[in-house]
C-alpha cells in the first residue's frame, strides 16, 4: 500500500501534518478533506486566508489540494453530480 503525506499550506509555506499508509489516493483525498474541516474548526484564524491541505506521494509530488475554508454543501453536491474534482485540486502533469 502506498504512503501519502499531508501538509498545511499557508501562503508559500508547507507545514507537515504527518503521513499515512492508505489503500489508495481516493482515501487519502478523503482524509485531506477531513483534516481541512478539522483545522477550520480548531484554527479559525486559517479561514479566509487561502490556506489549504495538500496530499503528496513518497516523491513529494502534489496529488490533491483542498481549502481549509469549508466548501458549501450545494457546491460539493453539484461537483459530485458532475463527477469533477474541485478546482482547488491539482494533479500535476
Amino acid at each position: 500500500m502506498p504512503s501519502f503525506y499531508f501538509d498545511l499550506v499557508i501562503d508559500e509555506e508547507f507545514k507537515s501534518q504527518g503521513g499515512m499508509i492508505l489503500e489508495d489516493a481516493e482515501i487519502a483525498f478523503d482524509r485531506a478533506e477531513s483534516l481541512a474541516s478539522e483545522l477550520s474548526a480548531v484554527r479559525p484564524e486559517l479561514r479566509s486566508r487561502g490556506c489549504a491541505v495538500r496530499v503528496t506521494d513518497c516523491e513529494n509530488r502534489e496529488l490533491y489540494r483542498t481549502p481549509v475554508d469549508p466548501i458549501p454543501a450545494w457546491i460539493k453536491a453539484r461537483r459530485a453530480a458532475e463527477g469533477s474534482l474541485p478546482p482547488e485540486s491539482s494533479i500535476p502533469s
